[in-house]
């Protein structure tokens, strides 16, 4: 009888240790593309305007560590998929004079989320490489939901999140010359669905 309830106990904690291990582990979110856009404010000659574009295709994932209050994320744009609105705008910044889409066809964006408060990041401190530069880049979270989708039923976490950089330090100094702002603003809305819960 000892020997049996031994191995029952043996059987029982390791179960437990199982099963917090589990908890412990980091869930893995791929990113929706279909509800992903990351957007962008230029200035137009000097104050005259700011234009605004996004870029339409995206793709990457999210690894939130809840127990510990972590996570990483690693995102990569396809920038000849840049969106102004206007045609021709679209084929200048895909060409050699701002983004040179045929020799840097992607940008990279590998980050930690930081700070969280209830238990939601406010913050991801990364490094973006953009033209075959790669620079720090902290984007402030604005915004952090997780929850149960009604359509699918799978849980998905969004997140709207922000940052401001100066494009020249990247090597897309286009318009420079002409008294140009380099100052660009992001605003980037993201989801992503937990692998795990895939049907």
């Amino acid at each position: 009888m000892k020997n049996t309830s031994l191995i029952r106990m043996a059987l029982g904690t390791a179960v437990a240790l199982g099963a917090s291990i589990a908890l412990a582990a980091p869930a893995r979110y791929t990113i929706d593309p279909d509800h992903t856009y990351p957007s962008f404010q230029a200035d137009h000659m000097g104050g005259l305007s700011n234009w605004r574009g996004k870029f339409n295709r995206s793709s990457g994932f999210i690894l939130l560590d809840r127990q510990t209050a972590g996570g990483t994320l690693e995102v990569t744009v396809d920038i000849g998929s840049i969106d102004f609105g206007h045609d021709k705008l679209n084929e200048h910044a895909k060409s050699g004079d701002i983004f040179d889409v045929a020799s840097f066809p992607t940008a990279i964006y590998k980050g930690t989320l930081k700070d969280f408060k209830d238990g939601a990041p406010t913050r991801v401190d990364g490094i973006l490489t953009l033209k075959g530069v790669s620079k720090p880049l902290e984007l402030t979270i604005n915004s952090f939901l997780c929850k149960s989708s009604p359509i699918s039923g799978r849980e998905v976490c969004g997140a709207d999140a922000s940052a401001s950089f100066d494009r020249d330090t990247f090597g897309v100094d286009y318009g420079k010359a002409y008294g140009f702002k380099m100052e660009t603003i992001l605003q980037i809305q993201v989801e992503a669905i937990r692998d795990d819960e895939a049907k």
